[in-house]
Parts: C-alpha cells; structure tokens; sequence
C-alpha cells in the first residue's frame, strides 16, 4: 500500500515540474520573541536587584545572590542574543564568524591575562594582571628592630583597646569612654594623625598604653605587628612562614589580639598561637594548634574554608581559641593554654568551629563560657568546661557560616544572628528545677539583621547592625525592625554612647546616631580608600582604622566642655587618669537629619 502511494505521488513523464517557492530572507534584526525574551530577562534581573524576588521565593536573598542571580540572567541574555545572530539572523557568514571568533577570543584572552584577586563582601570580583604580584607581596618582609634593654613593661592606660570589639568584647565602648563631637564642623574636624603601608589581613587593632598591635600577611610571612599610638612607628615584628589566601576571603589573618598584663596573644589564620611580651617583642611561646590537636590542616581547610577568624579569649590563667577538626575523635569547639607555659590545658565542645571568637558573658547571675560553632551556640561553665546548653543555629564553614557574636539583650536573653536568609533570634536561657539549664526561643526575625561578617551594638532596649550592608535597628524584647537606611556594605561598627561609628566596606568611616527612631546619619570621613573587612579600634580620642593595604590613626573631636578635655589623649600618646564623667552632659548639637545614602 505504501509503495503504490509512493508511486503515485511520482510527476508523469512530460509532466511540468513547478519550482520551489523561494526560501524567506532572513531578518537583520532580532524577531520579536527574542526581544520579549530579552526583556523578560532584564525585568527579570531588575527585580532580583530590587530585592522584588523575595515575596516569589518566599525567604530572604543576601546581596551576594542577588548579584550571582544577576550575572546568570545577564549571561543567559547575552548568550540568547548570540546564539540568534549565528544560527538565524541573516546577516553574512563573515559577520557571524567574526562575533564568534571575536567573543572566544575575548574568552581566552581575559583567562589568560586576567585573575580574580579577590571578592567584594556581595561577591564583586576584583581583577588584577596575572602577571601583577599581589600587593601584599611588594612590601618589605618582617624585619628585626633593635630591641630596649631592660624595657619597661607596658602599663594599661585608662581607654585602652585590649582585644576585639573593645574591653568587653561587645562592640560598645564603655560608659567612663570620652563622648565623640555628633557635629564636624570645619574648626573641629578629625585630624588624621599618621598613615602607612601595611600587608593584608582582616583583623583590627588591639592597644595598650602608646602601642597598637595587629596582624598582617607580607609574601609569605605572617606577621605581628606593633606600632606607636602616637606616630605609627614600628616598635617590633614577629613573624611565622605561613599564608591563608582564597578567593572569596582573601589573603591573610582575621582574628584580632588580644593584651592582657603587658602580654600579646595572636591567633593566626592557619593556627598559630604566639604569645609575645609587649615591652620587648620577645616570643614566650607558640602553638601550632592544629599540629596540637591532631587536625590535618588541609581537611581544615576544606571545612574552614576561609581561614580562622576567632580571636583570643583571656580566661583566667588560659588563653581560649577555637579548636577545629576533622580529627580522630571529633572535632573540638575551644581549646584552652595556660598563659604562661603555653600547654594545653583543656578542651570543650564536639561541634566545628565558626568564624565567631569565644565569649565570656553573665546569664542568670552566673558566668559562661560561649561558643559560637558551625551550628550551635553552647554554654559552658567556666570552671568544669561542661556544657551547660545549647541553641541550634544551623550553618556550615565552608558556606552558609557563622560569623557574628552573640550578644546579651537581658538577664538571661542573648541574641544571634547572620546572613545567608537566616537572619536573628533571641532566645532565653533559665535555671531548671534539677539545676540544668534550659533554652527557650524568644522569637525570630529571618528579615532581620542579616549580619554577613559584621557585628551588633546593643543600646537601651535596641540592636544596631549591618544587615546585608544597611545599617538596622531592631527592638531587642521583640525583634521589630525600627529603621532601615544608610548603605555601607559588609563593613563593621563600634558603639560610643549615642553615636555608632560606622566602618564602611568602601572606607569611609560614618557617624550615625543610637536612636530607635531613625536613620540619621551625621557625619562622614573618608578615612580609607580601599576595600575594609576590618573592626575599628577607638583610643580616647584616637581612631585606627585599617584594611589589607594601609593603616590610620586620627584624633575625632570630642563634644565640648570638660569632660571633652579631660579624655582627650595627648599628643605624645599616653592617656590621662580615668575620672568620672558629670553626671550632666551637655546638650547635643542640632543635627540635621541627612537622607539615607
């Protein structure tokens, strides 16, 4: 049957054979379904920028997805376009050859001369030449400075910066701390006092008396460095051969120093402990913690992926670090040296390790020992090292991590919170009938105080962070946002009395005011000009600020009258006796509140 209709379709002999029609020309330019495609596309892109997708997801979306989000629908784009000038548009074929050889070259020109040195805290890359050293590398390695004979040991001065995020590790500075001038005015500016080079690294700076100590990376080399207060001199270096570098976090140490009696304590990035006399730069001794605990350091590596951030806790006779694993018998949340021999004392906790620094803090009248790790925040006494709670908080090392400290809101309330769509939480801890202690959520907030790798100021009932780069406040008894306004990136803040101090990922150090009632930001420096991971220090009236390439130190006017005058540091850098402040401050200045930038 089929063979005959084949036959029958066949022209007879003699039969005229009409031609084909002509094929269609085809068009120059795109049909109209690419062009609702591509539209569609950047609508699609406009929305994920304005933060419009997450009513559609149903959660939160970090900047940092946002702009992935983006470059995969610009690229689908871009692609969608190309592929219908090759294949369908009717321009030549030495046309398409040319865009298609044209963009593969491009391709591998940039692949061959182009290298990512580094990530913003949204995930914007930075490119160098491949044939360019990292900057880091450039400057002078550590270099041995004469030392004092017989140096006195150092003396703590009342204003003193010990370790991070301030005397007590809160981002607050304390009541008896001189009070910032709320205005700048031309007169009465902040006075940038010294500047220099310095290698790369993400921790601040933590002082006692006219010496400010911090870590960095040169080639390398990492490096503890202590400079003048007063004219940013070096004093003296240390330095180990080691390097943490990625991608995605950079190159070079994270954690802050901490001085407790005169005496330096470091905590490196790949695990080096030093313990160094302030006066005279001489190593005490060093741990290889990794090496001490049994943890392979490139199984480390891969779970802590973007180096060890805790900084040291003083506790006593011992200094407390974040341990780590994986090793034989799990891994180990803190570990603890005795501070004048540097063995290892104890440990505690069977969770990883975050980029959180241990705490010490006062819940229900008694003292704990807190743990941020990779997905727990754990209580531990003090005294006997066992755990006295927990609270889940879910997260991994190597991506969605812990990075934020925990805070104490109330008698028994702390507060947590971090990025990566998880947001806060509050939760209580109370004594339980047996003497165990139980933990209570007191709510949540995934919209809110979306920390990425900064930390929260509390102030009269309020949290102030950065959440996904702009600044928030959010009432502590029930975590209600109050106000959202004023970007400054993944940057850091320190709170002094009213007034929170504002280091920007870009460098400029922003003045904002404590107040549940809005955003006003009332004052601006640009103190650095380069990308800033890196905590604030204040010194009295003294400022440092730092990032991976410079350091600063300025005077910041104070508000008038005698209680300015009387914390003001002198010029040569020693601090005067505390005193009490007056119980009567004078009244703020009138401020105009700014628009939100």
């Amino acid at each position: 049957m089929s063979k005959s209709k084949s036959r029958s379709k066949q022209p007879r002999p003699g039969a005229r054979v009409e031609p084909a029609p002509p094929a269609e020309p085809r068009s120059l330019w795109p049909p109209r379904r690419l062009v609702i495609s591509l539209c569609s596309l950047a609508a699609a892109a406009a929305m994920v920028r304005a933060g419009l997708l997450e009513p559609v997801v149903g959660g939160v979306v970090d900047g940092a997805v946002r702009n992935i989000l983006t470059v995969i629908l610009g690229f689908s784009a871009l692609m969608s376009a190309v592929l219908w000038f090759v294949r369908e548009s009717g321009h030549s074929p030495a046309w398409k050859r040319g865009l298609a050889f044209g963009l593969l070259g491009l391709v591998a020109l940039g692949l061959a001369t182009l290298r990512v040195e580094r990530v913003s805290g949204n995930l914007v890359p930075e490119f160098r030449w491949v044939w360019q050293k990292s900057r880091d590398t450039l400057l002078a390695r550590a270099v041995a400075l004469p030392q004092v004979a017989n140096a006195a040991p150092w003396q703590p001065a009342p204003h003193d910066f010990p370790r991070f995020l301030g005397p007590a590790g809160d981002a607050s500075l304390p009541a008896s701390a001189p009070r910032l001038a709320s205005v700048w005015k031309k007169d009465q500016a902040p006075r940038e006092l010294w500047r220099r080079p310095i290698g790369a690294g993400w921790g601040g700076f933590a002082t006692c008396g006219d010496h400010a100590v911090t870590l960095e990376q040169r080639g390398d080399e990492e490096i503890i460095t202590c400079l003048s207060l007063a004219s940013g001199e070096p004093q003296w270096q240390v330095a180990v051969t080691a390097r943490h570098q990625t991608v995605l976090g950079g190159a070079g140490p994270r954690s802050t120093p901490a001085i407790h009696d005169g005496v330096v304590y470091t905590a490196g990035a790949t695990g080096w402990l030093f313990c160094v006399d302030g006066a005279t730069g001489k190593v005490l001794w060093k741990k290889d913690v990794l090496a001490d605990l049994g943890i392979d350091a490139a199984a480390h590596a891969l779970a802590v992926a973007w180096g060890r951030a805790g900084s040291p806790l003083i506790l006593g006779d011992v200094v407390v670090v974040p341990g780590g694993g994986p090793r034989g018998d799990g891994p180990v949340a803190l570990v603890a040296y005795d501070r004048a021999t540097g063995e290892r004392r104890w440990n505690a906790g069977d969770d990883q390790i975050s980029y959180v620094s241990p705490s010490l803090f006062e819940i229900g009248g008694k003292p704990f020992l807190v743990a941020v790790t990779e997905s727990q925040v754990i209580g531990f006494d003090p005294a006997s090292r066992d755990e006295a709670w927990r609270f889940p908080w879910p997260g991994h090392s190597n991506s969605d991590a812990s990075c934020t400290q925990a805070v104490v809101i109330g008698p028994n309330r702390l507060f947590i919170s971090k990025g990566y769509g998880i947001g806060a939480a509050a939760f209580d801890v109370e004594p339980g009938a047996d003497g165990a202690w139980t933990v209570k959520e007191a709510w949540r907030n995934k919209a809110g105080m979306k920390t990425k790798f900064t930390n929260v100021a509390f102030h009269d009932g309020h949290l102030y962070g950065l959440s996904d780069g702009i600044l928030e406040c959010l009432r502590a008894s029930d975590g209600k946002r109050m106000w959202k306004g004023g970007r400054y990136d993944q940057g850091q803040l320190l709170r002094v009395g009213d007034l929170l101090v504002v280091q920007s990922e870009p460098g400029d150090v922003v003045l904002v005011e404590a107040t549940p009632e809005a955003h006003r930001e009332v004052a601006r420096l640009t103190a650095l000009s380069d990308q800033t991971w890196n905590s604030p220090a204040i010194v009295g009236d003294r400022l440092l600020v730092r990032n991976a390439v410079e350091a600063a130190c300025y005077q910041l006017p104070l508000r008038t009258g005698a209680a300015a005058a009387d914390h003001a540091v002198p010029a040569g850098g020693a601090l005067p006796a505390a005193e009490t402040p007056p119980s009567a401050e004078p009244a703020p200045e009138h401020v105009e509140e700014k628009p939100a930038v």
